[in-house]
């Protein structure tokens, strides 16, 4: 029943017009619908209200891995967007389908917000699981898996534990794959809004790579701009 609507629904609002630009936009790795962000929240909100999906207690597994397996990209956003809505669904028992979104239809524009809203909170209300999942994801072959490892504090502030990031960090900083070094960047410019001095002496100190130190320094440098013209 679900399937079926959710297809109805987005073929409704398919949009040829967009297709090309947005598969363009992502490097042509998947197929598009053509429907744009704004578009796609008013077509799961009706889903929503039609199939009264986020009143279930329990998570539809099937459904979503059903849903995260067809072509179009609209739909693995889909499958992002109710985890989004519904994050009570997540158990500790269904990490090991979380790293099979991961791992499978990778690309920056899921991994980025599994990473942080999804896998983040959830690692937050259960911190056993960074032991059990960060230890592998962080040296994991899949450079998606580390990339998650760095980004899932991403979002946590005071909260994050800043030996662990480090670490992390240290662990990865010689891996030559773009979105590694990206992502090390963006960590650390994150956490400098919550501990500047430490993350900064950290840069100055770690043989850093130039793009990682270039994305972990701009909020420092923007700070600093900013308190010089006021000066």
């Amino acid at each position: 029943m679900y399937e079926n609507e959710l297809t109805n629904i987005f073929s409704n609002g398919r949009n040829k017009e967009h297709q090309g630009p947005m598969e363009k936009y992502m490097k042509n790795k998947f197929p598009f619908l053509g429907i744009k962000t704004p578009e796609r929240k008013l077509l799961l909100k009706e889903f929503y209200t039609k199939t009264k999906i986020l009143e279930k207690k329990e998570l539809p597994e099937k459904f979503l891995r059903e849903v995260w397996s067809w072509p179009e990209r609209e739909y693995q956003y889909a499958v992002i967007s109710m985890l989004l809505a519904k994050p009570q669904w997540l158990k500790a028992e269904h990490v090991p389908w979380l790293e099979e979104l991961i791992t499978t239809k990778s690309w920056w524009d899921t991994i980025d917000t599994i990473a942080s809203n999804v896998v983040g909170p959830l690692f937050l209300r259960s911190p056993h699981l960074i032991e059990t999942y960060i230890d592998q994801w962080k040296v994991a072959e899949n450079f998606w898996l580390k990339r998650t490892a760095i980004l899932f504090q991403l979002k946590y502030k005071e909260k994050t534990n800043e030996e662990l990031l480090f670490h992390i960090i240290q662990l990865n900083r010689e891996d030559n794959e773009f979105f590694i070094r990206k992502a090390i960047g963006w960590a650390l410019r994150e956490y400098s809004k919550t501990a500047p001095e430490k993350v900064e002496a950290f840069i100055q100190q770690e043989p850093l790579s130039n793009l990682s130190v270039r994305e972990g320094m701009k909020h420092l440098q923007r700070v600093r701009k900013n308190s010089e013209g006021k000066s």
